[in-house]
C-alpha cells in the first residue's frame, strides 16, 4: 500500500528560498537604503546569480512587492496588538494607537520608506501586498469612530500629525527620542481640535 506524502518538501524548500532572498533584500535594505537594493547584491548574500532569483521573483519589483506586503503586514499586526489594549479614554486611545504606529515606523527606516515614500517611479504594490495597508486604514477609522472622530478629513488629519512626527524623528533623530516626545503633545492637540 502506498501512502500519500503529507508534506511537499519541493514546495518547502522553494518558499525557504523566497524567505531567503526577502532576508537578504531587507539586510540590503538596511545596509545601502531601500531605493539601492539591487538584484546583484540580493543574489550576492544568497549566493545566488541575478538570474537565478527570477525563477523565485519576476524581478526587482516583485521582490519590493513581497516586502511591502511583509511591512505593512507587521504594522497591521502591531497595531490589532495596541487595539486589544486601548483605554477607554478618548485621548489615552488616540495617543495609544498613535504610538503604536509611530513605534513600529520608527523602528526601521529602509521599511517605513518602503511603505510610505515612492521609492521608485515603477513600482506600484500588488493588490495582494497592499492589502494588509488598507487594515490598518480601517482599523484606525474603526478606532477614532469609537471614540467620536468619524469625519474622513479628521482621519486624514490624524494620520498626517502621527506620519509627520514619525518622518521629523527619522530624518533628525534617527533612533533618539525628540520627536517621540511630541507625540502624546500631538495627539492632545488633535483631541483638542476635535472635540474630546
Amino acid at each position: 500500500m502506498l501512502v500519500e506524502p503529507t508534506r511537499d518538501r519541493v514546495a518547502e524548500r522553494r518558499e525557504a528560498t523566497r524567505r531567503e532572498i526577502l532576508d537578504a533584500a531587507w539586510d540590503v535594505a538596511h545596509l545601502k537604503g531601500i531605493a539601492a537594493v539591487t538584484l546583484k547584491d540580493v543574489a550576492d548574500r544568497v549566493g545566488m546569480r541575478p538570474p537565478s532569483l527570477y525563477s523565485h521573483f519576476a524581478s526587482k519589483n516583485a521582490i519590493y512587492d513581497a516586502m511591502f506586503g511583509q511591512a505593512w503586514q507587521g504594522c497591521l499586526d502591531a497595531m490589532r496588538a495596541a487595539a486589544d489594549g486601548v483605554p477607554d479614554d478618548p485621548r489615552a486611545a488616540m495617543a495609544t494607537m498613535g504610538r503604536a504606529y509611530f513605534e513600529y515606523a520608527v523602528a526601521d527606516q529602509a521599511r517605513n520608506q518602503l511603505m510610505n515614500a515612492r521609492i521608485s517611479a515603477d513600482f506600484q504594490p500588488s493588490p495582494e501586498a497592499y492589502a494588509p495597508s488598507l487594515a490598518v486604514w480601517e482599523l484606525g477609522r474603526t478606532h477614532l469612530a469609537m471614540i467620536g472622530v468619524t469625519a474622513e478629513a479628521d482621519l486624514d488629519l490624524y494620520s498626517a500629525v502621527i506620519g509627520g512626527l514619525v518622518d521629523a524623528q527619522l530624518a533628525n533623530d534617527p533612533g533618539g527620542d525628540r520627536y517621540a516626545r511630541q507625540l502624546d503633545r500631538a495627539v492632545g492637540m488633535l483631541a483638542d481640535h476635535f472635540g474630546l
